[in-house]
């Protein structure tokens, strides 16, 4: 069997005390342009979640750009030429183009490299959700997992990822199109604080219309009681952007309430933060279903 690699991008967002217990991936960097500034966020970029948050509380609005060939190329080459197979979990596909043009460049390099393995898989997941289906796979490789049984795995059990959360507001999802300008304005004047998921196609649905941020982490925790599923594994994150308290106070809340929960809790980074802002709460476990 040959060796290989557990390769991700920047918007599987694993932090923190998350990633002590487990061995290195590799993480491609991805390309977020903010207050007329391009940058780089994720290994060797410029640009932590912190600044990223500062410049977004001063006023500014983000874009971000999916993963072009080239930079595809330049992560998985060394890797081939090493001696490696390659195992990518991609950002889901229904908020990017970037799963294809990573199938793209896998193609050409397969023919370049033919007794090499390039397997893409499409993780249907976003954020600290994406990143949960990572930790997960990486810890089953060093267990011993080998690539098609870990490929077969995650294709498997991607959609049991549930991934709910709520924003602080309606600007950012605005202004990256995933509502409405009416429906924006209206729920800002009832201060609504909308529950979104991943749903079963990758793509982020409104759920439920809480107003007030302590409904929301109420329906937060709702949820989870309706839909985990601990004996598919017990652990559950709480992700945050620019949010400490809040996800303190739902990580104490989750422990209440999930005495067997194993509770993580990581940075919402600017690729996922660009279209919900500052004030992100989420909630990553196990279910069944999504």
């Amino acid at each position: 069997m040959a060796p290989y690699r557990i390769v991700t991008d920047a918007t599987a967002d694993c932090s923190g005390e998350w990633l002590a217990a487990l061995p290195s991936f590799d993480v491609i960097p991805m390309q977020v342009e903010i207050g007329g500034q391009n940058h780089a966020y994720g290994p060797g970029g410029e640009l932590s979640a912190e600044q990223f948050y500062e410049l977004q509380k001063a006023g500014s609005f983000a874009s971000t750009s999916q993963i072009s060939p080239v930079a595809y190329f330049q992560c998985f080459e060394p890797m081939l030429q090493a001696g490696y197979d390659i195992l990518y979990l991609c950002f889901s596909s229904g908020m990017s183009g970037t799963f294809q043009s990573a199938r793209v460049c896998a193609q050409e390099l397969h023919e370049k490299y033919p007794d090499r393995a390039i397997v893409c898989i499409d993780t249907l997941a976003a954020s600290v959700g994406e990143g949960f289906l990572v930790c997960e796979a990486v810890r089953r490789k060093s267990e011993g997992a080998s690539l098609e049984e870990l490929a077969g795995w995650v294709t498997r059990n991607r959609l049991r990822v549930s991934h709910w959360f709520t924003v602080d507001g309606f600007e950012h999802l605005r202004r990256g199109g995933r509502v409405s300008a009416g429906a924006a304005l209206i729920g800002t004047a009832l201060q609504v604080k909308p529950l979104l998921q991943v749903d079963h196609s990758g793509k982020l649905a409104v759920a439920e219309k809480p107003r007030g941020r302590k409904q929301a982490v109420t329906a937060l925790l709702a949820r989870m009681e309706r839909g985990w599923t601990p004996e598919l594994g017990k652990c559950v994150v709480v992700g945050h952007g620019a949010c400490p308290e809040g996800a303190l106070a739902l990580r104490e809340a989750v422990c209440d309430r999930f005495p067997e929960a194993r509770v993580f809790t990581a940075d919402i980074g600017p690729v996922i933060g660009a279209h919900t802002g500052p004030g992100m709460l989420a909630l990553v476990y196990w279910g069944e279903t999504r």
